[in-house]
């Protein structure tokens, strides 16, 4: 059964992804047909960053993932029988 600060975690977690998920939406999808001298445009990154940036994100977790298999993986090892 989940505690009180896991549902806290949790819920903090989905309200984040919903933020970042909206802004993301807004940034890449409905901007393109804002006139580029609105005020909305103050509140977002250039264009080339919404390719950029989960690009980047991505990289770094694939860089975590494979640190992480290579530790397990190095430590699961079974030490070598000499041979006789």
């Amino acid at each position: 059964m989940a505690t009180g600060s896991d549902r806290l975690a949790g819920a903090g977690l989905v309200v984040l992804s919903s933020i970042i998920f909206a802004y993301y939406t807004v940034w890449v999808i409905l901007l393109p047909f804002i006139d580029n001298d609105h005020v909305i445009h103050s509140f977002f990154l250039p264009r080339e960053y919404a390719v950029l940036l989960p690009l980047a994100v991505a990289l770094v977790l694939l860089l975590f993932i494979g640190i992480f298999v290579t530790f397990i993986m190095w430590k699961s090892r079974s030490p070598k029988k000499k041979s006789e």
